[in-house]
């Protein structure tokens, strides 16, 4: 078995410390002569090919042997504006009084003593090159000098900004390996259970490696790769039929072709080189090809470059790749297909229309409704439900069935509307659902004609929208009773896109104990909140809204009033009292309601809440919390999602072709 340390892995791309300086902006463009900007290319059109063909890079680099140095190259992925920064730094190699006497010149030409030998040899045309470009630099003002440093630190500024690493979720890692490898095991059910941050579980910041899940990528890996090759190459992974055990092309064929899958981009050479290798020492060492195959297989598996998505930013030279990456990922919750990988090798992701085909055409494949379900799933909290538990001697009708039926309700009607092009907006107010024999006997309704009909309620019902269903009534409820609070915080967090602080250190969060000589309500007991202004603060922005749901119970089932359970030791007692469901959403005006259909009415019609599904869908998106910067593409994907009626693909288009979804530079 390969164990690698991922807890610890450190992700470098191109570097973590290598330079990236931006070209000219336009400003100082009109100040430097035409001269100056052809020497500028030169670097990246004729010295840096140089550099890389002797093999400064090899040793130049931040995992190289001469890391300490300080010269370090750029990564193999580096682009243009990386590229001629990089040849702008080497300035501060430069003897500018005399620039024969330069380290950049006297290191490689063996002058001065160089741990990596001769690289470029004197009277060569090689060293020709150099000398120009070091000519060049030597020749820099002061105040060219002064400009080119403010633009190395500017173009290093954005060359962060623009890096972006994701780890795999637990589903898109099962996604994945079905689609690589056919896998249909789903290894990742048995990994650790992830976190949830802000809602989602594919939020950067909660995806940190333990130790245990490390241990759990590596066992995976080892199983997939024996299933990859049990039986033969029954998958078709090796290219064609090998010579002998130690084919070495035919080794690098399968590790270039099997590489660019699993890595979601092409593999540089040097990468080709240490795998190319292990294939064929392990094949030489067992005589068996398929075991060159399955040792390669296991090994990226456990690469950072396969659990993660490392994005470069658009100046990287597999740019292309990245974006196809991030729109199947996206799109589908899995790798790129074959039709992708070609479509990113012909650069067929470079305008904003061609993204805009191709997400249309992948929204047609079935992946997508089962990747949209996905961010519904995380958005609702649907976890919560699946793992909900009552008393079964009060509520007798719920069980796993009635849990997994809810959920299945509250899908369907979301794909209705998604997939029917129907106004999303109606997520919050239908007056229809899509009903089974389990939830028409919790709601009491009558039976559908089939097992999830779409039917219509009574029109006296208080049902509408998703603040009807079980699946939210269940999700924000106690185990015995109902929460007021939890309901009026899940509106708050997931249908407003609000923070609503945690209670403070060393508050008391109990509610005043339920006698028969002393019996009260929800909103009651909640008043105690009221006393401390601490408490006070949060508690009037969340209770008011659950308590206007007090009338559908832990199961999400109607009960005109409440019913609370007295105990006398042994025996029980159960007591109605009158509720009071009037109930408002302080800071919307017009918000007073008292039943999830009028609360529904209320949110459809707040800007706030229309925004807030714009603000859900870029968090999954994006893998974090907007921000101040964000704000102008939130605006202008709420405007083509309002602009469309509220189409729930449209609001996906449109975030898709946005300029931080394509990465385009701002200005």
């Amino acid at each position: 078995m390969i164990r690698l340390a991922l807890a610890t892995i450190v992700i470098v791309v191109g570097g973590a410390h290598c330079i990236a300086v931006a070209q000219s902006d336009r400003a100082a463009a009109e100040t430097t002569t035409a001269a100056t900007a052809v020497e500028e290319s030169f670097f990246a059109e004729s010295l840096y090919p140089l550099m890389q063909t002797v093999q400064c890079h090899l040793c130049h680099n931040d995992n190289g042997v001469a890391s300490d140095t300080v010269l370090e190259f750029p990564g193999e992925y580096a682009g243009q504006e990386q590229v001629t920064a990089f040849g702008l730094k080497l300035m501060d190699l430069i003897d500018r009084d005399d620039p024969k006497q330069s380290l950049l010149y006297l290191k490689p030409t063996n002058l001065e003593e160089h741990t990596g030998g001769e690289r470029i040899k004197p009277g060569s045309d090689e060293e020709a090159t150099l000398l120009r470009w070091i000519e060049f630099l030597s020749r820099l003002s002061d105040d060219e000098v002064r400009q080119a440093r403010q633009r190395i630190k500017e173009a290093e500024k954005r060359r962060i900004a623009n890096l972006s690493v994701r780890r795999l979720t637990h589903s898109q890692y099962n996604h994945t390996v079905r689609d690589l490898l056919n896998d249909q095991t789903q290894p990742a059910n048995r990994f650790p259970k992830e976190d949830f941050v802000r809602g989602f579980k594919n939020q950067s910041e909660g995806q940190g490696i333990s130790p245990l899940q490390a241990e759990a990528y590596s066992k995976a890996a080892e199983r997939l790769a024996i299933a990859a090759f049990r039986g033969g190459d029954h998958l078709g992974l090796l290219p064609r039929e090998p010579k002998s055990p130690d084919d070495k092309q035919c080794a690098e064929e399968f590790v270039r072709s099997f590489g660019l899958k699993a890595f979601r981009r092409p593999l540089t050479e040097n990468e080709v080189t240490v795998y190319t290798t292990l294939f064929v020492e392990d094949a030489a060492r067992t005589g068996d090809q398929l075991s060159g195959g399955k040792i390669v297989v296991e090994a990226m598996l456990q690469s950072p470059n396969f659990l993660f998505r490392v994005e470069r930013g658009p100046e990287s030279t597999v740019a292309q790749y990245e974006l196809a990456s991030r729109l199947s990922y996206f799109l589908w919750d899995t790798m790129p297909s074959d039709q992708l990988f070609e479509a990113a090798a012909a650069g067929e992701f470079s305008s904003a229309d061609k993204v805009e085909s191709w997400t249309r055409r992948m929204l047609a494949d079935p992946r997508a409704q089962s990747s949209m379900e996905e961010f519904l799933a995380q958005w609702l909290r649907f976890d919560r439900v699946l793992g909900a538990t009552r008393d079964s001697r009060r509520y007798r009708e719920f069980s796993t069935e009635t849990t997994a039926a809810m959920v299945e309700e509250t899908t369907r009607l979301f794909n209705y509307l998604v997939w029917e092009d129907q106004n999303f907006l109606e997520f919050y107010t239908a007056d229809y659902t899509f009903l089974s024999s389990e939830l028409a006997e919790v709601y009491k309704l009558p039976a559908p004609p089939t097992e999830f009909a779409k039917v219509s309620y009574p029109p006296e019902s208080g049902r509408g929208g998703v603040f009807g269903h079980g699946s939210f009534l269940v999700a924000t409820s106690k185990p015995a009773e109902t929460s007021p609070t939890e309901r009026g915080l899940f509106v708050r967090t997931q249908f407003l896109s609000h923070e609503v602080p945690a209670p403070p250190p060393g508050v008391s969060t109990s509610l005043p104990e339920i006698t028969e000589e002393k019996p009260m309500t929800n909103k009651e007991r909640l008043a105690i909140h009221l006393n401390s202004e601490a408490c006070a603060s949060c508690h009037r922005l969340v209770d008011p809204i659950g308590l206007g749901l007090e009338q559908y119970n832990p199961i999400g089932a109607f009960h005109e009033k409440m019913p609370i359970v007295v105990r006398d030791g042994r025996s029980y007692k159960i007591l109605e009292l009158d509720l009071d469901t009037k109930a408002h959403i302080q800071g919307i005006d017009d918000s007073e309601f008292s039943s999830p259909k009028e609360l529904g009415q209320v949110l459809a019609k707040s800007e706030a809440s229309q925004k807030a599904i714009v603000k859900q869908l870029f968090r999954y998106t994006f893998g974090r919390q907007e921000t101040s910067d964000d704000q102008p593409v939130i605006e202008e994907v709420f405007r083509r999602f309002r602009d469309s009626d509220y189409r729930f693909r449209e609001l996906v288009v449109a975030l898709v072709t946005s300029k931080l979804f394509l990465q385009e530079r701002k200005g």
